[in-house]
């Protein structure tokens, strides 16, 4: 899941009465009539606050003649919630690449001295390398520009081209010419 979808899930919960309206709705169906009635609240309040819970997923709605009922999307409130678990206690980098495959693939395209004989063309090669140069950069730290590319220089002179790979395989994200690394589970996965 991406992390903006998963930000404004939890910005939408950040909201008391939207909370309250989801616990009537644990219990069953209702119309926005219904709920307005039972939190002691105008109707079009309920509606601003129901159309939030809707864009983001939370609830879905049905009619039934001129009465539209609103329901909670099971499956998708617990994937936000399940995926939010797995994003803060996702396994290290290092677990994921123990597989013979990637190690064969990095000793292929790393020379013995630790630089970048070339970027493979090959998606999959690509991204186990690009998972490899990456390790040595830390989760939460903002870097500028020039310090990123000093790091990739370790490896290859064409920083530009790895930057911009670490970029399009959602490694990093970039702002202002600051850069830092996405959590694992946006990364491009190798397929």
């Amino acid at each position: 899941m991406q992390l903006s979808r998963m930000v404004n899930f939890h910005k939408t919960l950040g909201d008391p009465t939207r909370i309250r309206i989801l616990s009537l709705l644990a219990s069953g169906p209702l119309h926005g009539q219904a709920i307005a009635g039972k939190l002691g609240l105008k109707p079009p309040i309920i509606t601003h606050h129901i159309t939030k819970l809707r864009d983001t997923g939370i609830i879905y709605q049905r009619r039934d003649k001129n009465t539209i009922y609103y329901y909670i999307d099971e499956k998708n409130f617990r994937s936000y919630s399940e995926d939010l678990l797995k994003m803060i206690y996702q396994p290290d980098i290092e677990k994921e690449d123990d597989s013979m495959k990637t190690s064969a693939v990095v000793n292929n395209f790393i020379a013995a001295d630790g630089t970048l004989k070339h970027l493979p063309s090959q998606r999959k090669k690509k991204i186990i390398i690009l998972r490899h140069m990456i390790k040595g950069l830390e989760k939460g730290r903002k870097y500028p520009e020039k310090e990123i590319n000093d790091y990739i220089k370790n490896f290859h002179p064409d920083f530009a081209t790895i930057r911009r790979e670490f970029i399009i395989n959602h490694f990093m994200y970039r702002e202002n010419n600051i850069y830092e690394l996405n959590p694992q589970e946006m990364w491009a996965e190798i397929e």
